[in-house]
C-alpha cells in the first residue's frame, strides 16, 4: 500500500492525480493476475476520476458571495429535496448554490455567469425549482437563505420575484 494513499470509508483512494499516474501501470499489471482484471482496472479508473474531480473542485475560484461548505451543509438536505432523484447529479449542489448567491449578489445576467460555476442553464433550472412557492408564502430558497443568515440576498430575491 503506497504511503500517499488515504483510507476512506469505502476503500483506498489515491490522494493526488500524480498517484493515479504513477500507480496505474502497477495496478493494471496486478489486475491481469486476478480473476476479474477488467473490474479492477475499471475501479481504478473510477477512483482516479474521483480524484480529478476533487482536484477541479478544490481549484475553483472563490467569490465574495460564496458561503462556507460547513454553513451550506445545514441547508443541503432541504435543497436536495426539491428535485426528484432520477439520475445522479453532474454538478455539485454547493457550486450551484454558490452560483445562485453570485447571481443574487451581483444582479448579472444568467448568461454572464463565470465559467467556474456550472452552466447557466443548470443554475437557472435549480433557481426556478427553489423559488417556486411551497408551503405558505415562502420559497425554498428563502428558507435556506434565512437559515444561513443571508438577509440581503432574501431582499434581492423578493425584489426579483416580485414578492413583498
Amino acid at each position: 500500500m503506497p504511503c500517499a494513499w488515504r483510507l476512506k470509508k469505502d476503500g483506498m483512494i489515491p490522494n493526488t492525480l500524480l498517484d493515479c499516474i504513477y500507480w496505474a501501470p502497477v495496478l493494471e499489471s496486478a489486475a491481469t493476475m486476478r480473476y476479474a482484471p477488467s473490474m479492477i482496472g475499471n475501479l481504478f479508473r473510477i477512483i482516479c476520476l474521483q480524484v480529478i474531480f476533487e482536484a477541479i473542485d478544490m481549484a475553483r475560484h472563490t467569490f465574495p458571495s460564496d458561503v462556507p461548505r460547513e454553513q451550506f451543509e445545514t441547508v443541503r438536505e432541504m435543497l436536495e429535496a426539491a428535485r426528484r432523484k432520477t439520475r445522479p447529479r453532474k454538478h455539485d449542489l454547493y457550486d450551484v448554490f454558490c452560483a445562485v448567491l453570485y447571481f443574487l449578489s451581483t444582479g448579472s445576467a444568467w448568461r454572464s455567469m463565470p465559467p467556474e460555476f456550472p452552466p447557466w442553464r443548470t443554475v437557472h433550472e435549480y433557481f426556478t425549482q427553489w423559488t417556486m412557492l411551497r408551503d405558505g408564502d415562502r420559497t425554498l430558497l428563502e428558507q435556506a437563505l434565512d437559515r444561513i443568515g443571508r438577509t440581503a440576498e432574501i431582499a434581492r430575491l423578493r425584489h426579483l420575484t416580485g414578492q413583498r
